[in-house]
């Protein structure tokens, strides 16, 4: 028999050794998140490969800078705060030992329940709250920020100012992406629908369909209308033009590292290497994105006689988009049937927002991000297993949707669209507005957007002595150069 003494020298190896597996625990969850984060930050040389292959050569440069400043832009205003409003009132960050820098959220009472609006710390990241753990939080929530900021330089692209596009995505980073993510993963009132009104486990996005694309694609939709198309692409009749990319093979290389980068957007989202469920996220996504593009392959050809590679791409893309909510509680059956329907749903939603809502849309974002983003959120409402999510948002059990017994999960997924409608729309209304006033409008000159905005927006060619794809009813009302045209030999 153990003397005393033996005891609890037994009890207290037993103590630090339990301490430092939860350190060690702790560690590696910060690990996988900042390298998913790390492979969420490259997917912005995707967006810009893609973007600028499916628009004209004449605007290379320009599209590519709207791609690599936005990343700049979302830094700075996200650190200064877009942070604080998201996550500052989150409480303790479990996977990464229960750090509660972050817990002041800013609520009101309504009938009794509080509902949580935004966060009123973290603001600049102050040196009293710049722990490992709110940097780690800070590092991936910023490259999902900064994604939903990439997808309006797509839509709008070849027309928009670039001076109008780095105050309006300054505006993204600061206000219009942190509230709404706030309300889904900050703690406020969406996540509480569960707890507060018994609607499953409240708005569940686990990676984003809703609070990182549909936000973007939303953003897109309200700006391309005010915006307008560009110039060539409707005929007095309202009939489209086609307007070709100039470069497939760069968009194709640009799916594929969205691809690659989408693995640790959706298992990342775990926010611990200690959950293995990220194993049946990564499979997940990668079985949606396939089915995706298999269905807009197929959908295309049978719709316009060929198997156009850009639809393929969007296609792809489109079920990426649609399975990064569900990811985590559907199986691998529904992945694939969720990924299917979102190649169909691609093409669809692209030709009415070309052909019925005349919306000029260069890459088809709103139809990539905004309709299959609107989708994935509905996914989560009617086919969640409830073979994961015990305990999420509050809620006893596991998330479950319509499917499998809990209609609540459908109901709080569609307050998370109505909602994301509601704010996004009206805040991106208000600001494209103001901030075009203030500046003397968003869109460059007729000149200049017939001619390239290149050299007069960036002052540097893309591709020297290329003025890029013209319509036939651009030349006639070609300007003259407003720049030197460099030919074959000329010095």
């Amino acid at each position: 028999m153990l003397d005393p003494t033996t005891l609890q020298e037994v009890a207290k190896q037993s103590a630090d050794t339990a301490q430092g597996l939860g350190q060690l625990t702790v560690s590696a969850n910060l690990v996988w998140t900042c390298l998913c984060a790390f492979m969420v930050m490259f997917m912005q040389a995707g967006f810009a490969l893609v973007e600028t292959g499916l628009t004209r050569s004449k605007n290379v440069a320009h599209t590519m800078a709207m791609n690599f400043l936005v990343y700049a832009i979302g830094i700075i205003g996200f650190w200064a705060i877009g942070f604080g409003l998201q996550m500052g009132g989150v409480g303790a960050m479990a996977t990464y030992g229960g750090d509660a820098s972050l817990s002041q959220e800013f609520t009101v009472n309504v009938g009794g329940k509080q509902w949580g609006l935004f966060g009123t710390t973290g603001f600049f990241l102050p040196l009293a709250q710049y722990t490992p753990a709110v940097a780690t939080m800070f590092l991936f929530q910023m490259v999902f920020m900064d994604t939903t900021a990439t997808i309006p330089t797509g839509a709008l692209a070849e027309r928009w100012k670039f001076g109008a596009f780095i105050a309006f995505s300054f505006v993204i980073s600061t206000v219009i992406y942190p509230v709404y993510a706030n309300w889904v993963w900050g703690g406020g009132w969406l996540s509480q629908l569960g707890h507060n009104y018994g609607l499953g486990h409240g708005h569940v996005d686990f990676a984003g369909s809703s609070v990182v694309h549909m936000t973007g694609g939303v953003t897109a939709l309200i700006t391309c209308k005010l915006l307008g198309p560009r110039l060539g692409k409707y005929n007095a009749d309202g009939t489209p033009n086609p307007i070709p990319g100039h470069n497939i093979p760069m968009a194709v290389l640009g799916t594929f590292i969205l691809c690659f980068g989408w693995f640790g957007f959706n298992s990342g989202s775990t926010l611990a290497a200690s959950d293995n469920r990220f194993a049946i996220v990564a499979v997940n996504t990668m079985l949606a994105s396939a089915a995706g593009a298999l269905a807009a392959t197929f959908y295309g050809n049978l719709k316009f006689g060929k198997p156009d590679p850009t639809w393929m791409c969007n296609g792809m893309l489109a079920g990426l988009v649609a399975i990064t909510a569900p990811c985590a509680f559907v199986s691998a059956g529904t992945s694939l049937f969720i990924g299917a329907v979102s190649g169909f749903l691609v093409i669809a939603a692209a030709l009415f927002v070309e052909t019925t809502l005349k919306i000029d849309d260069p890459v088809g974002a709103i139809a990539v991000h905004g309709c299959n983003g609107l989708w994935g959120i509905l996914a989560v409402g009617l086919f969640s297993n409830g073979t994961y999510g015990e305990g999420l948002n509050g809620v006893t059990g596991p998330v479950k949707g319509l499917f499998y017994g809990d209609s609540g999960q459908l109901f709080a997924s569609l307050i998370g669209i109505g909602a994301n409608i509601v704010y996004v729309g009206l805040l991106a209304s208000a600001s494209f507005v103001v901030i075009g006033r203030m500046m003397g409008g968003h869109r460059v000159s007729p000149e200049v957007e017939l001619a390239g905005l290149d050299v007069p927006e960036m002052g540097v060619d893309g591709y020297v002595g290329d003025p890029g794809i013209i319509l036939p009813d651009e030349a006639a009302t070609q300007p003259p150069a407003l720049y030197p045209v460099h030919t074959a030999g000329s010095q």
